[in-house]
């Protein structure tokens, strides 16, 4: 089988997300019996990222589509320069990290292949045979692909990342096509912060809308966050209160994370926010409802008024 990894970066690193994803991309290979597995470097000036990704472990080769036109990862124009590849080396399978980005790039070049893209995979049952969750994770469906060419999405959270192989692969140097125009960069506004990313973080402090406003959650979570130098994460319902920005938000319809220690505070547990933490290491949980759903889920539990609370813990830190 001859398998593509498209590779999460930002021209100058490679993102973890890239490492789960080559990790599911050697499960199918090993379930198919054999094959290569090359991993798609897409930027402008990415060698550093071509770089690092020829050091994964379990890696063929690197192919890096260098050019201005896919230096900010628009859809209209990395899909095409995907499929190209795609039909000029054979490729049978094509595996994205399940991110913001990966959702976007899937879709559409398996509409372009026409066949079905499969999303959310956390489980490979065998080659052509994938487990994906649908319903907010209550219920694990059983996919099985019937199309010549397989477009996956690989959930970061569900296969373990591969490690550095102490070698390095062959890298491929492919110019990109001029950009078709369809789209154009126009801007980005990003958020910066010195504390851990949160779909890659090891603990995560996360608040709710008990905390009651955007003051309240500084002034309670930033302070235990620095202490177990932790990334900041929010439910839907905080965000929509304006209490956090939109890329804290854990989820269903934000982020998915599996880290070490999750702390929820102020969470009544719905089933949205369930689904992007439920397969944390540790979830500790603080609400004043004894009843509340969270601590069905949670490893330790405490009923207690979180503003009381949190500064306690903090000062005990």
């Amino acid at each position: 089988m001859q398998m593509l990894v498209i590779a999460e970066h930002d021209n100058k690193g490679l993102n973890p997300a890239t490492r789960t994803a080559v990790a599911a991309g050697r499960e199918i290979i090993a379930a198919s019996g054999g094959g290569e597995l090359q991993v798609v470097v897409a930027g402008a000036d990415c060698l550093a990222v071509a770089q690092a990704a020829a050091g994964l472990e379990g890696v063929s080769g690197v192919i890096q589509l260098d050019g201005p036109a896919l230096a900010q990862g628009l859809a209209e124009d990395l899909v095409d320069a995907l499929l190209a590849q795609v039909r000029a080396r054979d490729v049978r399978a094509v595996v994205f990290p399940a991110t913001t980005n990966g959702k976007n790039w899937a879709p559409r070049l398996a509409a372009l292949l026409d066949v079905a893209a499969i999303s959310d995979v956390i489980r490979v049952v065998d080659a052509k045979t994938f487990e994906r969750p649908i319903y907010a994770g209550n219920v694990i469906a059983t996919v099985e692909s019937s199309d010549p060419i397989l477009v996956i999405t690989a959930r970061t959270t569900a296969f373990t990342p591969v490690a550095d192989s102490g070698t390095a692969v062959s890298i491929i140097t492919i110019s990109a096509a001029a950009p078709t125009e369809r789209a154009a960069f126009v801007g980005q506004a990003l958020s910066k912060s010195d504390r851990p990313e949160l779909a890659s973080a090891k603990v995560v402090v996360s608040g709710g809308r008990a905390l009651g406003s955007a003051e309240k959650y500084r002034e309670l979570l930033e302070p235990l966050a620095d202490r177990l130098g932790a990334a900041l994460g929010a439910s839907r319902a905080a965000v929509d209160a304006g209490y956090a920005p939109n890329d804290f938000q854990v989820g269903q319809t934000g982020k998915v994370v599996a880290p070490q220690l999750y702390i929820a505070i102020g969470m009544s547990g719905a089933i949205q926010h369930l689904a992007g933490m439920k397969d944390s290491k540790v979830i500790v949980a603080i609400n004043k409802d004894p009843d509340a759903p969270i601590f069905q889920v949670a490893d330790y539990g405490l009923v207690a008024d979180l503003f009381e609370a949190v500064p306690a813990l903090t000062a005990k830190l």
